[in-house]
């Protein structure tokens, strides 16, 4: 009953507050908006899609979205239109595997203009419930506040598992098993360093993953399908900065190596092909079927040699049998990225087993900071790798994650303003057609965006909401006592 008065009441002031729209001029173009969400492909359960004018001279902004059958929904705001939720949404079931046309009208000191209607495409294909991301300012070389959050992608909500004003430190590298957030893989660097796991219906706890035999802690996890092993990389990072350059800073590994942790029996698994010192081995991922392992790798540049630019990545894979966890006896080379003089980094390949997306750049694996990385589909059936026209822009692409359906991509895009890592989405078909990519939805986008002066780092779907209690995770890392990593002997 609560709910029927809110919105009875939110009608009648909508309606009490809007103005029409009258004597409009009729423009043969259609309106440019922030977001750009023209021609764009969604999914039958995103939140809405409010924006602004692009030029932010309008006083106010009107929206009508029609469907072919009749229904419509009407927003209207003065900085941005916005949309009920609830009708949002019924519009979109109403119209799953169907185009919207979406009419906008902008008030300006000389009246209201009227543009020519774009279209959005409602795909059947669902979203999964949201995304876990961390938000860091893009420093260099300290960072600030940060933390670790979720978003519903159906609606705006957002909280945080945990941010840094808890303990000191940095938090990075957090991973789910396919968006399950009950197989949770965090890694925190400072003085309070641990990887917090938690796996299935276990408590959290705290681990040391530094050993002996290995070159340093587990980074850029990616779990098994099974659920028992972790794929790690250690690496031995530094950083360059460039006195006349478009990418203003370089991150390159003087040493890296692979294993894989065995979750039930507390062991990292190693093997001699992955820890070679003549070679860079980084971003391990496992197989839809879990009987692969890909990654990037680099010839090892000789010590004292700083010519960054000719390090470059291959993608590569070897066998891994997950009843013995034990590894091939061989490396193979998927895409010779090296051949084309370009390199690659982030592989993800899809749940389905059919693609594998990754990033490609001109030289080195943090491609973050370089403005020409774009995202490539490899076709894992035929070997052939395809630009993703559809998501990528003039600016950086580069991490990305599938939803567990295999059909939507999230990615990190710079082309906002060349600073900050946005969120962005994209359909990808069975065929491997890739559709425009959209941002991440916001109530009032240019007002979020512009005061929130922070990057999303890092972003992963998530199946539902991770119940992750950050008041219970601060105390584990504010404690001294940490798990050891063993190895298999």
């Amino acid at each position: 009953m609560e709910k029927i008065l809110y919105t009875l009441l939110s009608l009648l002031l909508f309606t009490a507050c809007t103005e029409t729209v009258s004597d409009a001029r009729q423009e043969a173009a259609q309106p440019r908006i922030y977001p750009d969400y023209l021609g764009v492909t969604i999914p039958v359960n995103i939140a809405p899609l409010c924006f602004n004018m692009a030029d932010e001279q309008a006083l106010l902004i009107d929206a009508v979205i029609t469907d072919r059958h009749g229904h419509s929904l009407h927003g209207q705001g003065e900085e941005s239109v916005d949309f009920d939720l609830d009708q949002w949404h019924t519009l979109l079931s109403q119209n799953s595997g169907d185009s919207l046309s979406v009419t906008v009208s902008a008030k300006y000191e000389d009246g209201w203009h009227t543009y020519k209607y774009f279209s959005i495409y409602v795909s059947p294909d669902s979203i999964d419930y949201g995304i876990c991301y961390r938000l860091i300012e893009p420093g260099y070389e300290v960072w600030s506040k940060m933390g670790i959050y979720e978003r519903d992608l159906s609606s705006f909500d957002e909280r945080a598992l945990i941010e840094n004003t808890q303990f000191e430190g940095c938090v990075n590298c957090h991973s789910f098993n396919r968006g399950n957030p009950a197989d949770l893989s965090l890694h925190i660097r400072g003085p309070h360093g641990a990887t917090l796991l938690r796996h299935g219906d276990g408590p959290v706890a705290a681990y040391n993953t530094k050993t002996d035999q290995t070159l340093g802690f587990c980074v850029y996890p990616y779990w098994h399908p099974s659920g028992r092993y972790i794929a790690y990389s250690t690496n031995a990072t530094s950083q360059l900065f460039h006195s006349a350059h478009p990418n203003r800073i370089e991150v390159f590994d003087t040493a890296s190596d692979l294993q894989v942790y065995d979750v039930e029996k507390n062991e990292l698994l190693l093997s001699s092909l992955l820890k070679q010192d003549s070679v860079y081995e980084t971003f391990p991922v496992f197989s839809a079927d879990g009987r692969s392992l890909y990654f990037c790798a680099a010839r090892a540049l000789p010590e004292g040699n700083y010519q960054l630019d000719s390090i470059r990545y291959n993608l590569c894979r070897i066998d891994f049998d997950p009843a013995t966890g034990c590894f091939g006896s061989r490396i193979d080379t998927i895409v010779d990225a090296e051949a084309m003089h370009k390199s690659i980094s982030f592989p993800r390949p899809s749940y389905d087993g059919r693609f594998l997306c990754y990033t490609l750049s001109d030289y080195g694996q943090f491609s973050i900071w370089h403005h020409e990385a774009d995202l490539y589909l490899l076709d894992l059936a035929t070997g052939e790798s395809h630009l993703m026209t559809g998501a990528n822009s003039e600016d950086t692409e580069s991490f990305h994650n599938w939803s567990t359906n295999s059909r939507w991509l999230v990615l990190s895009s710079r082309r906002d303003d060349g600073l900050f890592t946005r969120p962005y989405f994209c359909h990808v078909d069975a065929k491997g057609n890739v559709s425009k990519a959209f941002m991440l939805p916001q109530r009032n986008p240019r007002r979020f965006y512009r005061e929130r002066f922070l990057s999303f780092n890092v972003p992963d779907f998530i199946i539902g909401p991770t119940h992750f209690d950050g008041h219970q995770a601060s105390r584990l890392i504010n404690d001294e006592y940490r798990k050891d990593f063993g190895v298999r002997q």
